[in-house]
């Protein structure tokens, strides 16, 4: 059976719809990065997802070609996430969404190095004759963080983000982001199949214990 990473650690993909903490050891991603809104047809966010995906079936399907990873297990495609930011704000400013900064990710099992990467960039653009040299392999170290499932469109975020700090606040916590510690999302539904009242989305904010 493949190795499914939602199924395998939960405690990072699939939290309760209430806030919790949780530390996030270091972890490997395909990375796009780009701005914009993210609504935009055609804008940048919309084609950092088909570079993002254009790899990972490269890496998930090497084991059906003559290049084989040392140490390949058969997995399941980890969910799509995104990093986001906007200049001179803390936190994420929904009216907007013109201004976003973002980081498109999937995660990458942990035997892609960065040279099976750059065999799957190359390989990628020998089949397709497209360009990819905008996917990069990026190691994010996100420490303690406060998480929590939210149900529901994009825009009703904010809600879930109060729940959230006033939970960390009570927990001793405060808020910690950055511009290398970022607002964080991990989307668990495909929005263009699933209704917006019912799209699952982790949201996830760094923290620091309070001075």
């Amino acid at each position: 059976m493949a190795f499914d990473y939602k199924k395998e650690y939960k405690e990072f993909y699939m939290p309760k719809n209430k806030p919790s903490l949780v530390e996030i050891p270091p972890v490997n991603y395909l990375a796009v990065r780009g701005k914009g809104d993210p609504n935009q047809a055609g804008g940048e966010y919309k084609q950092s997802i088909g570079l993002l995906y254009a790899i990972a079936f490269t890496i998930k399907m090497s084991k059906k070609g003559e290049h084989q990873m040392a140490g390949y297990f058969d997995y399941v495609v980890p969910p799509l996430e995104g990093f986001w930011w906007q200049d001179h704000i803390i936190g994420i400013d929904y009216a907007h969404k013109e201004k976003f900064q973002f980081i498109s990710v999937i995660r990458l099992p942990d035997f892609v190095t960065e040279e099976e990467f750059a065999w799957a960039v190359a390989e990628a653009e020998r089949k397709k004759k497209e360009d990819f040299s905008k996917v990069e392999f990026m190691t994010y170290n996100e420490g303690m963080c406060v998480q929590c499932m939210h149900i529901g469109p994009y825009d009703n975020e904010p809600e879930t983000v109060q729940r959230m700090h006033e939970f960390m606040k009570k927990q001793g916590y405060e808020l910690d982001i950055t511009e290398q510690r970022l607002h964080h999302e991990i989307y668990l539904s495909d929005a263009r199949r699933v209704a917006p009242d019912r799209l699952k989305t982790v949201v996830r904010h760094p923290v620091k214990k309070c001075d």
